[in-house]
Formats: C-alpha cells, structure tokens, sequence
C-alpha cells in the first residue's frame, strides 16, 4: 500500500457545530419568508427535509436550489438575490465553526512520512470554484500532493467513480495500492468500493450522528490516530 486518500469535512476536520448553526439560521429565514399564514411549521420542516435529502442523495449540495425546490412547493417566488446572500452567510457560519479534529495534524505528520497522501472531496455547492474549506488549513493542505474537489471543472461528485480515478491518475496509483478514509457511507465508502480501493470507515467519537445501519464493515474506526495502527497490507475489499 503506497498511498491513503482521504474526504474532507466529518473526516480531517469537524464541522458539525457549523452546520448545525448554519442550518437553522437558514430554515428561520425561509419559514419567515414563506409566512406562517401560508404553511405550518410543521409541514415546512418536513418537506424542507424530504427535499433536502433527495438533493443529498443526487449528491446536489448547492442550498439555493435546496432553498428554491422548498419555495416552489409552496408556490412562493423567493428574490435570488436574498438567497444569494443567505448562502454567503450559510458558508460564513460553517468556516467560522469548522476546528480540525484534535488528532488530525499529529496523524498527518506521522503518515506523511510513510505514505502518499491525497485528498478527494466534495464541493458544497458554492457557486465559484476555488473555494473549497481546505484553503482555509494550510496546515493541512500541505501534506497532500494532489486535491481533487468533485463538483468542480467537470468532475462529478462523489460517489461517482471520477473524482477517484482522477485522484488515482494524478497520483499514478492502481486502486489496490491505496485506502480511502471517509465518514459518509454511500458517498465515501461505497463510492470508494466500488473502483476498487479499500474504504476505512471513520465514525468519529466526537461526532453525535446517526450511522446508517449497514452490513458489519471493518475496517471502522472511531480517531483518526487508528490509522497509525492499521494493518494495511492485510486489508482486502
């Protein structure tokens, strides 16, 4: 094994605090524009969420058009410019929130030693290109010799299998000779999989989260600084 690829956000670094926040800021501000005369809040929240999670499940992450698909349930016409400037906010919220996990530099700096280190992320949505949350941990981006963010210049997104194999040519790797560390389930570990590169499941133990109750998956760990310990020349998909 000569190199591990690794996602982004719920994996180096933690921003479900931001999320969160930025969350329901949005959801306030959409319920208000809607009116509570027009739509419960009841019913508003679960179709915000029904629709939230066809989006997600399209690997669609932009909120606009998450915003705009709740807007024409309801038959409301929302100004693009307002929503335009929520999502600037939505962003602010979540990089103000977003901390690396507390392991992730020391894990980073003992890896690099011994193996080639990619990165392979999502997008979120944003409009312009470039602006991806690693830019914001140069500490981190260092350690990586190529970035590939799915979502962007032609890449589809996880979990399709392009931004992998994009990764993995870049790099000159086969897929056997690579792991793929992730916290998303169908985005990182089946997308993974499926071209052939061994997952490592992270359900991080700071991270309050409803895993997806799946087929018992190993290798699973709970820290990053588990993967100092892996015996990779041993796993096998």
């Amino acid at each position: 094994m000569k190199a591990i690829l690794f996602d982004f956000g719920q994996t180096l670094v933690n921003s479900a605090d931001g999320f969160k926040a930025a969350e329901k800021e949005a959801k306030e501000k959409l319920y208000a524009d809607l009116g509570a005369e027009r739509v419960s809040w009841d019913r508003f929240i679960g179709e915000y969420r029904k629709l939230r999670k066809a989006f997600h499940q399209k690997s669609n992450f932009s909120r606009p058009a998450i915003w705009q698909a709740v807007c024409d349930t309801f038959d409301c016409e929302p100004n693009p410019g307002r929503l335009q400037a929520w999502e600037e906010r939505y962003w602010e919220q979540v990089k103000m929130l977003t901390t690396p996990f507390p392991e992730t530099l020391g894990v980073m700096e003992t890896l690099s030693r011994q193996y080639r280190l990619g990165l392979i992320t999502n997008t979120q949505g944003q409009k312009s290109t470039n602006t991806h949350r690693i830019a914001l941990f140069p500490e981190l981006e260092q350690f990586f010799e190529v970035i590939v963010v799915a979502g962007e210049k032609g890449i589809s997104p996880k979990p399709d299998p392009m931004p992998f194999r994009k990764c993995l040519e870049t790099m000159n790797l086969a897929a056997g000779e690579a792991v793929y560390v992730g916290d998303d389930w169908r985005i990182d570990i089946c997308g993974a999989r499926d071209v052939g590169i061994q997952p490592v499941w992270l359900q991080h133990r700071s991270v309050k989260r409803n895993w997806p109750a799946v087929e018992p998956f190993e290798p699973t760990i709970t820290s990053l600084d588990e993967l100092l310990y892996l015996p990779y020349e041993n796993l096998s998909i």
